[in-house]
């Protein structure tokens, strides 16, 4: 499967019943609808709760999802420090017929450019599928390295890189040290700022709940004939108004996209108790949409 033909992949969310566990119906109704919209799936990246998970619930939802044979390519969240046990996650990764990995920046423990190289390759040098390395300081303390990308960026599974700094000036930055690598923007409200600065696509919280209205964003971003910038911007804020992704797992409940809004703990959706914001911008959205 081509893997550039897929310009938008949606960090799925993982629904939950009221008693905590994974809803596996709910979960395949997710699938079908960004399927139908030809969007890439994203599976356990930090939308999906993926380092709140047990080890069983990330294999049987990996499994759930593999046994609906969906038509869109599968991509994986690897995260974590701990560099044996990532390896052992990838060993079991390696024996499904996915199609990529998301590697991201190891967690607290802060490495340097040394340290990332050293890490990011070993992982690299693990598997047999393409791998998009991901820059989310925010989440992970320390930026993904420029002059490690530089050297990864011979490697034969380098890829992609998804990057989520929230910065233009960062991203052509990481653009020219990819050398020709791909460049995905990482945060929904910047897409059209880097898309004019070289941008193959956008790894996506929105299109959770706005799975066709977001593939037409895109689109529309990498043709240069993007016009609603600040609809677009308030929208996909309007998703991080608590932390990800408590705000669009209650805007999916509200829309009955999911059955709860029930997180993994530490996340609670308690922490998120005015939903007027993102009822307001899904009407906006709805309105836009409905004029293509």
């Amino acid at each position: 499967m081509n893997l550039n033909q897929f310009p938008l992949w949606t960090a799925v969310v993982t629904p939950l019943t009221n008693e905590g566990k994974v809803d596996f119906t709910t979960l395949s109704h997710l699938i079908t609808e960004q399927t139908n919209a030809q969007n890439g799936l994203l599976i356990l990246g930090s939308t999906g709760e993926g380092l709140n998970l047990t080890l069983e619930q990330k294999k049987s939802i990996l499994e759930h999802v593999l046994s609906l044979k969906p038509s869109s390519p599968i991509m994986v969240g690897v995260g974590g420090h701990q560099l044996e046990e990532t390896l052992e996650w990838l060993s079991y990764l390696e024996t499904l017929p996915l199609h990529a990995y998301l590697m991201v920046t190891p967690l607290y423990a802060k490495p340097g450019a040394h340290g990332q190289y050293e890490w990011f390759k070993t992982l690299m040098d693990k598997v047999t599928k393409p791998v998009m390395l991901y820059n989310v300081p925010g989440r992970t303390a320390v930026a993904l390295s420029l002059t490690a990308v530089e050297k990864l960026s011979s490697h034969p599974n380098f890829w992609a890189i998804k990057e989520a700094s929230g910065s233009v000036e960062k991203f052509k930055e990481y653009v020219k040290a990819a050398q020709g690598k791909g460049v995905f923007c990482g945060d929904d409200a910047l897409m059209p700022d880097f898309a004019l600065h070289g941008s193959c696509g956008l790894v996506s919280v929105a299109s959770n709940t706005w799975p066709k209205e977001t593939h037409h964003y895109v689109k529309e971003c990498l043709a240069k004939t993007f016009d609603h910038k600040e609809l677009w911007t308030e929208a996909s804020n309007s998703l991080f108004i608590a932390s990800n992704p408590v705000p669009v797992k209650a805007l999916m409940h509200l829309k009955k996209q999911i059955q709860t809004p029930k997180m993994v703990a530490p996340l609670s959706h308690l922490d998120l108790q005015d939903t007027s914001l993102l009822v307001k911008m899904d009407q906006q959205i709805q309105s836009w949409f409905k004029g293509k």
